[in-house]
């Protein structure tokens, strides 16, 4: 997939609301001809972007794009006390990646944000799917004190503040988490949660937390998705901004972090089962090394899996495992 120039994001701010616009209303605007607004135009398709021309009205996108105000975002996000830099991208390859790469002030938060993932990444290496202004894609940069020791069931904590970011969006939202990364609604998965380590340093590591949350996906945008999925669209009725979910999932995110880096897990134990999907249910969990079967019975302090076998009690952590309810 090519990169996506500036004008071409200029053509996409321009042809964000779904109505018609001439190619000489364009050419105006972005200072070129009839002829290379055309070409423009047919970039737009390697993005995933549906792109309509009717002779004598001009161009449209098929489906209007709702872009994000980063500059919203970081109002809102300074007004509430947060120190943050913000990075914002219509596109990039990953924003885990560029929070890997990133650097922030000395000790202070770093956020990136994009409108579309060239490679994006789930956990185990699988593709995250990360159409055009369809879904949310945010990563946090956070140091953490206490080195990698002090960093047990950060996946369930970011989980955790996820989803009450979006019941408060939607009370009574039935979203749930599948151990150790996973949002689900009615069983289909929401979203996904994925941790990363920027280093280690002074006594302190850089976490990048990564989370992805599908909002508005065509069946087209989603045909490589090989499990169950459901998008805010379709669970909320009357979705709230893209910029509203955004803001909110940050915000509880950060202040989540904030506590973690300080008492860890454990006073999250109790929220983690509200929306615990996995406790009291048959399992089957896999890794590189074993599988095991067994009933859910919680998590540990830690973020462990307490598993029930025919063996006895296990605790099982999370990292390259797999988690199949029975």
């Amino acid at each position: 997939m090519s990169t996506l120039k500036e004008a071409d994001q200029q053509l996409i701010r321009l042809l964000a609301d779904g109505q018609f616009r001439s190619g000489s209303q364009l050419g105006d605007v972005l200072g070129v001809s009839r002829a290379a607004v055309w070409k423009r135009a047919q970039r737009l398709n390697d993005f995933g972007l549906a792109l309509e021309s009717v002779k004598g009205k001009g161009y449209r996108l098929a489906q209007p794009v709702e872009l994000l105000d980063p500059d919203f975002i970081q109002e809102q996000l300074t007004q509430a006390g947060f120190h943050v830099d913000l990075h914002y991208s219509l596109v990039t390859d990953s924003t885990n990646a560029d929070a890997l790469a990133g650097t922030s002030s000395a000790g202070q938060s770093a956020i990136f944000l994009a409108e579309c993932q060239l490679a994006g990444r789930g956990r185990r290496g699988r593709q995250w799917q990360s159409p055009f202004a369809a879904n949310h894609y945010l990563s946090v940069r956070y140091p953490i004190q206490g080195g990698f020791a002090a960093l047990g069931g950060l996946s369930l904590a970011v989980g955790v503040a996820v989803a009450d970011a979006l019941v408060s969006l939607q009370p009574g939202l039935p979203v749930g988490l599948k151990w150790p990364n996973d949002l689900l609604v009615n069983g289909a998965k929401l979203g996904g949660v994925l941790i990363e380590l920027a280093g280690e340093m002074d006594g302190r590591v850089d976490v990048v937390v990564g989370v992805g949350l599908n909002g508005r996906m065509t069946p087209a945008q989603a045909e490589r998705i090989d499990q169950r999925w459901t998008d805010l669209a379709s669970v909320m009725g009357e979705m709230p901004s893209r910029t509203q979910v955004t803001t909110e999932v940050l915000s509880r995110l950060l202040t989540m972090l904030a506590e973690f880096s300080t008492q860890g897990f454990e006073p999250l134990v109790s929220r983690y089962d509200v929306y615990d999907q996995v406790a009291g249910k048959r399992v089957q969990v896999q890794s590189a090394e074993q599988m095991l079967s067994g009933v859910a019975v919680g998590v540990s302090s830690d973020g462990a899996l307490r598993l029930e076998t025919a063996e006895g009690l296990k605790e099982l952590y999370g990292g390259e495992v797999s988690l199949r309810i029975q």
